[in-house]
């Protein structure tokens, strides 16, 4: 992918490549603000550009060390 400037407008191709990059690197687990880092954009343009390729999110808070409840029962 051609490198991104800040601020620069990302239409047509262009912007429907980065969509399908995004939206793949977030389905294997990549977080919105790793994706808005690693592209140099801000969260808000990472998070409309998920949204506008239908990605459905995933709750807030991210992985935690939590324990399985059924198996401590």
């Amino acid at each position: 992918m051609a490198e991104l400037r800040k601020y620069e407008r990302v239409t047509g191709a262009e912007r429907e490549k980065l969509k399908e990059d995004l939206r793949r690197r977030y389905a294997a687990g990549e977080s919105m603000r790793q994706l808005a880092s690693s592209t140099g954009r801000s969260y808000g343009f990472v998070h409309r550009l998920l949204e506008e390729s239908g990605v459905a999110r995933r709750p807030r808070g991210g992985k935690r060390g939590r324990k399985d409840v059924a198996a401590a029962a």
